[in-house]
């Protein structure tokens, strides 16, 4: 089993930054690839971005250039750094993770999830 705790997130102005973290725990030499996803009020949960253990990054198109994930192995923790913010980004953060290495941003395929933080973007 995978715990994933997330922090960092809270109220920005547009064009502002944020950087979320998500610390991993129990077995996550297990861990094949770690992702963001966000859910806004009456919309789908969709993902963000993905990064394999090798470093492979996936980004999805509305965050490509604004959005950089990395993670640190040492102490198991997943970063989203979030620039450029726009009122369109504000929604629940979650981080989840997955045994394989990346295949996408589809829910689907990630067996583990966080409670997720709340980031707000205002205009």
């Amino acid at each position: 089993q995978v715990r994933l705790v997330e922090s960092g997130g809270g109220s920005v102005q547009a064009g502002g930054s944020l950087t979320l973290s998500c610390a991993a725990s129990g077995q996550t030499y297990t861990i094949g690839c770690m992702g963001w996803f966000r859910q806004a009020p009456g919309q789908e949960r969709e993902g963000v971005a993905a990064i394999s253990r090798d470093a492979y990054t996936i980004y999805a198109d509305s965050v490509k250039g604004r959005f950089t994930i990395s993670q640190d192995k040492a102490k198991n923790t997943l970063y989203l750094q979030m620039n450029s913010l726009k009122p369109e980004d504000a929604a629940m953060y979650s981080c989840a993770a997955d045994k394989s290495r990346c295949r996408g941003l589809d829910t689907k395929t990630y067996r583990y999830w966080g409670q997720g933080t709340q980031v707000t973007v205002s205009s």
